[in-house]
């Protein structure tokens, strides 16, 4: 059957290959969108109910399969979440200079505007990656999200699929459109490049002193710790936030700094020894802002270059962290 809609470049061969190979590429590319990947999961919707207009494709079908396969990838993560916790929401933060701070911010911003986020997840672009490994992560009872999820899943496969059978008339008006705004949408993007350029210069500023902060290799530290013993070197864990997982485990000795509450904290110090700070940050920026704090206060303070991760690496010894120092996420079940 021949589709009665003239669209040019992008959707028309979308809306073609529908057309020729039928509902399973819309399920593959709403999965796929679903799952993480970056994929028009929108467009092919969009596509799909144009094709349905003319009578290519069955409309209740194209929904069913589209509400099929996010309940499918919403389930994956949301099992993924609910074994893995923070590690797969630390991986989805995975561009955050702070992962542990990404994560929390996530769960309780999640946390504190509850359940109805599922209905609208969907339609918020990061939000519809996140929520269902969060529902998981914060033991949300899964036919409960499972019900809630189906409602946001159906509202966003109707909508654009709406969009799609409604308007098919005016899809290639609307592409010659968005091709005539070429010059527009370039001003944008540039826009758009200036402003984050001057957002990393203003961090790039903001963080200048983190940067003279002495930094000390893992094997040099080994070696300073056995030739003048633990007693006269401090090691302080200053991961942000504090730590997210009964499994969390830190350097042998070390103590608790919370990056947050140093004003407090910085009177139980002592003056007469080493500190020695490290964290799982990107670029041990955390390490290097507190030590330069402390470094302005008259102490000695340096950073474990590559931190925890460095540490491990070298098959050094790990403790586990004290079960009154570990930090959960806020869940649905309390």
């Amino acid at each position: 059957m021949s589709c009665v809609l003239v669209l040019t470049n992008p959707m028309n061969d979308l809306l073609s290959l529908i057309v020729h190979h039928g509902y399973i590429i819309i399920f593959l590319i709403v999965f796929a969108e679903a799952i993480g990947v970056p994929l028009p999961g929108a467009v092919a919707l969009v596509a799909g109910g144009a094709a349905a207009a003319s009578g290519a494709l069955y409309g209740p079908a194209v929904a069913l399969l589209a509400v099929m396969a996010m309940l499918l990838a919403d389930s994956l993560l949301y099992v993924l979440g609910s074994r893995t916790g923070w590690t797969i929401l630390k991986f989805l933060c995975r561009i955050s200079v702070d992962p542990e701070t990404c994560v929390l911010r996530a769960a309780e911003s999640f946390y504190k505007r509850g359940r109805p986020t599922l209905l609208v997840a969907k339609f918020i672009p990061g939000v519809s990656t996140m929520a269902a490994p969060l529902a998981g992560s914060m033991k949300m009872p899964f036919f409960q999200f499972l019900g809630l999820d189906f409602l946001g899943a159906s509202a966003y496969a109707l909508a654009y699929g709406a969009v799609g059978f409604i308007f098919r008339d005016f899809v290639a008006k609307i592409v010659s459109g968005f091709r005539a705004a070429g010059h527009a949408v370039e001003i944008a993007i540039i826009m758009a490049v200036i402003v984050f350029i001057g957002y990393r210069v203003s961090l790039y500023w903001k963080h200048r002193g983190d940067r003279v902060v002495p930094r000390v290799q893992v094997a040099a530290l080994e070696a300073k710790l056995q030739a003048e013993g633990p007693g006269k070197i401090l090691l302080a864990d200053v991961r942000s936030y504090g730590y997210y997982s009964a499994a969390a485990v830190r350097i042998p000795g070390s103590i608790r700094i919370e990056p947050n509450n140093l004003s407090a904290e910085i009177k139980q110090f002592p003056r007469n020894k080493d500190m020695y700070l490290y964290c799982t940050c990107r670029g041990q920026t955390t390490s290097a802002s507190v030590a330069h704090l402390l470094r302005e206060q008259g102490f000695s303070a340096f950073v474990i270059d590559g931190g925890l991760a460095a540490w491990r690496r070298a098959g050094n010894p790990l403790e586990p962290v004290p079960a009154t120092d570990l930090v959960h996420l806020p869940t649905f079940s309390q």
